[in-house]
C-alpha cells in the first residue's frame, strides 16, 4: 500500500534526511496493510502522528500519501467538518443520518489522511467519534497528524470525559508516533523574492500595489464587494488570481473558517491589509487569524500581510495562545523561497 523507500526518496528530493521519529513513522506507515488483506505482524489500523509544529509530520504523511497505492483521500480537518455538516443538513431524515452520510463519504476510500486533527468542540467531538468508528469498521486505513497527544484532545475539562471512549479507540487501534525532534523544518529558509510580512503600514502601502500587479498580472481595480461562502466581503481589489482586503473585514468581523475556505477556493493569493497588531489580543480575532493562516497554508496559497508593526514578534508575544506556535511556524515557511517555488511564484 505504501512503499517506505519511495517516501524516503521523496523527502531526499527536498534535501531532508529523516530523523529518528520520522523513520519510525515511515516504517509504521509502510506496515499498513490494504483493507481486507491479512494483517501479518501489524497490529494497527492507522497511524497517529503528533508533536510540535514544523517537526515534519505533514512532510512525512504527504510524502506517504503521494506514493500510496489504492483509493485514497487526504483532507484538512476544517474542510472535513464543513463537508460533513453540509451533507448532514441535506441528508433526508432517517434513523441515523450521521452513519448514512459517513458511509457515503467513505465509499471507495481505502486510505484516509486527516491533517491537523484536533477536537475543541463537543458537537464536533461526537461527530468525529462516530466517524472514526464507522471508518474503522469499514476497514479504512487512517493516518492523522495533530499538534495534540491523543489524551489532550478536547481539553475542555467540562467535556473531556465524554471524548475519552474515542481517545481509547485511538490508543488501541492506532500506532502513536510523537514527533519530538529539535528541528523546526519551516524555520531558517531563504526569504521569498517578494516580501510577505510588511511593516509598518506606510512602507507597506508603497509596495502593495506593485505586489498585486505582479501576482495578478494587471493593476488593482476599484474597491467592491465580493461573495464568499454566501456572504458579502468588502475588498480593495479582486482579480482572477488575487484578492486584497482589510484585516478588519477578514478577521475582526464575525467570520468563520467557512469564509476562509471560500477565499482559498476562489483565489490563489490573498493580500491582508491594515492589520494592527493590538487587534490580535482579542481571542476571537486571533482565532480567526489562526484559521485564515491554517487554510491558506493547507491550500498552498500565497499570503501577504501588511501590519502596523512586525507581525512575527507580535505573535511571539502571544505565544501562550492555543495553536499559535503552529501559526508562527507556518508563517515562517510561507515567507520562504521554497514555499514561493511550490506555490504561486510571481510572474509564473
Amino acid at each position: 500500500m505504501i512503499d517506505a523507500a519511495r517516501i524516503t526518496q521523496a523527502l531526499a528530493e527536498r534535501h531532508i534526511a529523516p530523523d529518528r521519529r520520522q523513520r519510525d513513522a515511515i516504517a509504521l506507515l509502510a506496515s499498513l496493510s490494504p483493507p481486507g488483506a491479512p494483517r501479518g505482524t501489524t497490529t494497527h489500523d492507522g497511524v497517529y502522528c503528533y508533536g510540535l509544529p514544523g517537526r515534519g509530520k505533514s512532510l512525512v504523511v504527504d510524502a506517504a500519501f503521494a506514493v500510496a497505492e489504492g483509493e485514497k483521500r487526504r483532507v484538512h480537518f476544517h474542510e472535513f467538518l464543513r463537508d460533513m455538516h453540509r451533507r448532514l443538513v441535506r441528508e433526508p431524515k432517517c434513523d441515523d443520518r450521521l452513519a448514512a452520510v459517513a458511509n457515503r463519504w467513505l465509499d471507495g476510500v481505502e486510505l484516509l489522511c486527516f491533517d491537523e486533527f484536533h477536537v475543541h468542540d463537543i458537537a464536533d467531538a461526537f461527530l468525529i467519534g462516530r466517524f472514526l468508528d464507522i471508518a474503522l469498521a469499514r476497514g479504512v486505513r487512517l493516518v492523522l497528524t495533530s499538534n495534540y497527544a491523543p489524551a489532550h484532545l478536547l481539553p475542555d475539562p467540562e467535556f473531556h470525559e465524554r471524548f475519552e471512549p474515542t481517545i481509547a479507540v485511538i490508543l488501541q487501534r492506532f500506532a502513536i508516533v510523537h514527533f519530538d525532534g529539535a528541528t523546526d523544518y519551516r524555520m531558517g529558509g531563504d526569504a521569498a523574492s517578494m516580501p510577505r510580512w510588511l511593516a509598518p503600514l506606510a512602507a507597506a502601502h508603497e509596495v502593495l500595489p506593485a505586489c498585486y500587479e505582479v501576482l495578478e498580472g494587471r493593476p488593482a481595480n476599484a474597491p467592491s464587494d465580493v461573495t464568499v461562502a454566501g456572504r458579502a466581503l468588502a475588498v480593495r481589489s479582486a482579480g482572477e488570481r488575487v484578492v486584497w482586503a482589510d484585516f478588519e473585514a477578514l478577521c475582526v468581523a464575525h467570520r468563520s473558517h467557512l469564509d476562509y475556505l471560500g477565499l482559498a477556493e476562489q483565489w490563489q493569493a490573498l493580500i491582508v491589509d491594515e492589520l494592527r497588531v493590538e487587534q490580535l489580543r482579542r481571542p476571537d480575532t486571533l482565532q480567526r487569524f489562526v484559521w485564515l493562516v491554517d487554510i491558506c497554508y493547507d491550500r498552498q496559497r500565497t499570503l501577504l500581510i501588511a501590519s502596523d508593526a512586525p507581525l512575527i514578534p507580535a505573535l511571539d508575544a502571544l505565544s501562550d495562545w492555543r495553536d499559535l506556535s503552529r501559526t508562527i511556524s507556518r508563517l515562517a515557511e510561507m515567507g520562504s523561497r521554497d514555499y514561493e517555488r511550490r506555490t504561486l511564484t510571481p510572474g509564473r
